[in-house]
């Protein structure tokens, strides 16, 4: 099944930073083994962004636009990306035009990203 990540969500991918996940493998006694490298796209939400997509969670969407050929998976709770699970990236105080202070929570989540374009027989 292809899934395309809804539109109404595209928004979220707009500052998204291409990183490389470097994945270490849990090593065993005596054993060998060699770091895996995966791409990904770092994004700064806030509370309410990231709670908005927590439902689109451990799927994977196929991108449209500057993304068009890749999928993405947002990783929330998979033990090999423990590293890379949703965490704080702080708060921002701010004053409204009333006067009254509030803060804003932020999150750093992270997506694997995959290249899925199929070839086409010419």
């Amino acid at each position: 099944m292809k899934r395309m990540w809804p539109e109404k969500f595209e928004f979220i991918l707009d500052n998204a930073e291409e990183v490389t996940l470097d994945i270490r493998p849990a090593a065993e006694e005596g054993a060998h083994s060699d770091v895996a490298h995966r791409q990904a796209l770092k994004v700064r939400l806030t509370q309410e962004e990231y709670e908005s997509i927590w439902p689109l969670a451990e799927a994977r969407y196929r991108l449209a636009g500057k993304f068009h050929g890749k999928a993405i998976t947002l990783i929330v709770n998979n033990p090999h990306y423990h590293r890379w699970h949703p965490a704080s990236a702080g708060s921002v105080a701010m004053t409204s035009d009333s006067g009254k202070e509030y803060t804003i929570p932020y999150m750093t989540v992270y997506f694997l990203l995959d290249d899925v374009r199929e070839t086409a027989a010419a």
